[in-house]
């Protein structure tokens, strides 16, 4: 990752049970879908192991520049997932961007 990358991350909790199919479904299309989108590059799924805090699940991924960030965010795909799955299945989240200092 260089100083114009951004790493963006969300955790979150789903409304389906954790570990259920259902919520396992909902990473893999999440991580289909997303990685579709030409501008993002390492896309990692996460399921938490600490009682440090109360997310259950991450998404990370990289941006090459702010344009290819914005470039993601108003994509059909990301734009159709938050709409259609995200909104409907996650009950709470936190996003995350960063850049190197």
């Amino acid at each position: 990752m260089n100083q114009t990358s951004i790493q963006h991350m969300v955790i979150f909790n789903l409304k389906h049970e954790q570990g259920s199919a259902a919520a396992e479904q909902f990473l893999n299309d999440g991580e289909r879908l997303l990685t579709s989108i030409p501008v993002v590059k390492a896309f990692s799924v996460f399921k938490q192991v600490s009682v440090k805090n109360d997310y259950d699940y991450g998404f990370s991924m990289v941006f090459s520049s702010q344009e290819d960030y914005e470039t993601y965010n108003a994509h059909p795909v990301h734009v159709d997932f938050v709409e259609n799955r995200w909104i409907p299945e996650v009950d709470r989240f936190l996003e995350i961007d960063f850049k190197k200092r």
